[in-house]
C-alpha cells in the first residue's frame, strides 16, 4: 500500500474546489458515528484546522467509521463536498480508508482538555493536541523569520560549538562534558556551552556582519517557569559597530520577526488570542509596531524608587534589577518596549566595554511587557589591556582566553551583539507562561525522560 501521492490539510483547504479527489493522511481527533453517519476529525499538523471525514451509510458504510478509533493514524481518498456543519466550509465524503496505525483504548488523549502539566508528562504525544501543535508550527515559524530577518541584511549563519573549554558568561553554571570513565577527554577541561558569542566574535572579525542560533545550556537549578538546562539562542555580532547600532539592529529585529509570524500564523495567533491570553495579538501588535523607548540604568532605578510600589527586591543605584522591577518599567511605565542601557559593571559579563566613567558598561537590556529582559547585548570590550586588566580584577583564569585576547591585537574594530532567548520570544507571542510548554522536550532539574 503506498501512501503516497498525498496533500496536506492545509493545502486541501487552501485550494479546494467542489468535486476535488484528494488522498490525505493524519491522526484522528474527535469521532462520532451513528447509525445513517460517521464523523472523523482529522489533522495532519499543518494546520490547527481538522477536516471532517463524512462516511455515509449508503456509500463507504459507517462501519467503516466505527472501526477506527480516536488517535490512529489513516489515509483516506474521496471527493470535497461544500460542508453543511459550521466554521468548516469543506469536509471529505469518504469512499476509502485504510487504518495505517491503529490506537488502542488506553490512548492518553482520548478527552478534549488537559492540564498543561499532564501534557508534559506526555511530551511524545502532546503535540497532537491544539495547544502544542499551534506552538510548534510558531516555533518553526519564528526560526524561519529568524534566519530570514539576517539573511536579507547579509549576516552570516556561524555554526558555533556546543563543546566549548571556557565560561562565557563568567557566572559557573556549567555542565562539565567528560568521557565515561571520568577523564578529560579533550585534554583540559570542557562544557557545554552557555553561549556561542565568544566564538561567533572571531567570524565577526572575519565577515563583518554574523550570527549564531543554536541550543546553549546552563546548570542553574531553578524551577522557575521563565528557566531550563538545554534551550536556544539567536546570538548576532557586529564589526564596525557600536551600542547605537546594536539597539537599532535588535529593534528592527524584534518587529519585523514579530510581524512575520503575526502574518504566517494567523490562525494559530488567533487561538493564542481566544484560548490561551485574551488580547496578546493586539498587545504584542501595538507595542512592537511604535518606536521603542531607552533609559539609562540610573533613570530607570530612580523611575523604580520613585513610583510608590512595594517590591520584593530592594531598590537603591547599584542593585540588581530583578524580573518584577523589569516587568514594572515595561509595562506600567513605558507600556512596552525599552531599552535599559549604562549597567554598573560589577552587573556585567566580563566581554562588555568599560564606558568612560570606569564605573559602567556599554551594555543594553531590551525589557517587554509580562516577560521582562528578552535580550541582552553590549559593544564588547575591543582594548586589549582593558580586557586582561577586567578578567585579573575579576580574578577570572585568563589563560583560556588566549585567543578571546589575540583577536585584540590582529586588526581589532568595535563591534557589538546581543543574545535573544529563543523560547523567551516564543513566550512573548503565544502568551504561554511557562517555559517548558514552548520546547518539545524541556530540559530542567530532575527532568530528561524523553
Amino acid at each position: 500500500m503506498s501512501l503516497r501521492p498525498r496533500t496536506s490539510i492545509r493545502s486541501t483547504l487552501s485550494t479546494a474546489t467542489e468535486g476535488q479527489r484528494v488522498r490525505l493522511t493524519g491522526w484522528v481527533r474527535n469521532k462520532r458515528v451513528s447509525k445513517n453517519v460517521g464523523f472523523l476529525e482529522l489533522n495532519d499538523g499543518s494546520t490547527l484546522a481538522n477536516i471532517q471525514l463524512v462516511f455515509g451509510k449508503d456509500d463507504i458504510g459507517t462501519d467503516a467509521a466505527e472501526a477506527v478509533d480516536k488517535g490512529a493514524a489513516i489515509a483516506v481518498e474521496g471527493t470535497l463536498v461544500p460542508s453543511r456543519g459550521k466554521g468548516q466550509p469543506w469536509e471529505l465524503k469518504v469512499d476509502s480508508v485504510d487504518i495505517v496505525g491503529a490506537c488502542p483504548d488506553d490512548y492518553p488523549l482520548q478527552t478534549k482538555r488537559h492540564s498543561f502539566e499532564f501534557l508534559r508528562e506526555k511530551a511524545h504525544l502532546r503535540p497532537r493536541t491544539r495547544t502544542f501543535s499551534a506552538v510548534f508550527r510558531v516555533r518553526n515559524a519564528l526560526a524561519a523569520a529568524i534566519h530570514e530577518f539576517f539573511q536579507k541584511r547579509e549576516f552570516q549563519w556561524i555554526h558555533t560549538p556546543i563543546i566549548a573549554a571556557s565560561d562565557c558568561e563568567g557566572a559557573g553554571e556549567l555542565f562539565r562534558v567528560t568521557d565515561l570513565e571520568g577523564g578529560n577527554f579533550f585534554g583540559t577541561e570542557s562544557f557545554l556551552t552557555v553561549s556561542g558569542q565568544l566564538n561567533v566574535e572571531t567570524f565577526a572579525s572575519a565577515f563583518t556582519d554574523v550570527y549564531t542560533f543554536g541550543p546553549t545550556f546552563r546548570a542553574e537549578n531553578s524551577n522557575t517557569a521563565r528557566h531550563a538546562a538545554e534551550f536556544w539562542m539567536v546570538e548576532p555580532e557586529m564589526a564596525f559597530a557600536d551600542l547605537d547600532d546594536l539597539i537599532a539592529l535588535a529593534e528592527d529585529f524584534i518587529r519585523e520577526v514579530t510581524l512575520s509570524v503575526h502574518e504566517r500564523c494567523a490562525e494559530d495567533m488567533a487561538f493564542f488570542d481566544q484560548w490561551v491570553e485574551r488580547g496578546v495579538l493586539s498587545r504584542v501588535h501595538d507595542t512592537v509596531t511604535k518606536p521603542f523607548e531607552r533609559m539609562t540604568y540610573a533613570e530607570a532605578m530612580d523611575v523604580l524608587m520613585k513610583s510608590g510600589r512595594t517590591f520584593e527586591y530592594k531598590l537603591g543605584q547599584g542593585e540588581e534589577l530583578h524580573t518584577e522591577h523589569e516587568r514594572f518599567l515595561a509595562e506600567d511605565y513605558v507600556k512596552g518596549p525599552v531599552f535599559i542601557t549604562d549597567y554598573p559593571k560589577d552587573q556585567k559579563a566580563f566581554y562588555m566595554r568599560l564606558s568612560d566613567d570606569e564605573q559602567t558598561v556599554a551594555a543594553t537590556d531590551l525589557l517587554v511587557p509580562r516577560l521582562g529582559e528578552i535580550i541582552g547585548g553590549s559593544q564588547r570590550e575591543e582594548r586589549a589591556d582593558v580586557l586582561e586588566s577586567e578578567l585579573v580584577r575579576r580574578g577570572m583564569e585568563v589563560a583560556p582566553y588566549w585567543w578571546y585576547r589575540e583577536l585584540r591585537r590582529y586588526g581589532t574594530t568595535p563591534h557589538a551583539g546581543f543574545g535573544l532567548g529563543f523560547e523567551r520570544m516564543l513566550m512573548y507571542l503565544t502568551g504561554m507562561s511557562n517555559i517548558r510548554d514552548v520546547i518539545p522536550f524541556p530540559r530542567t532539574p530532575g527532568q530528561a525522560d524523553f
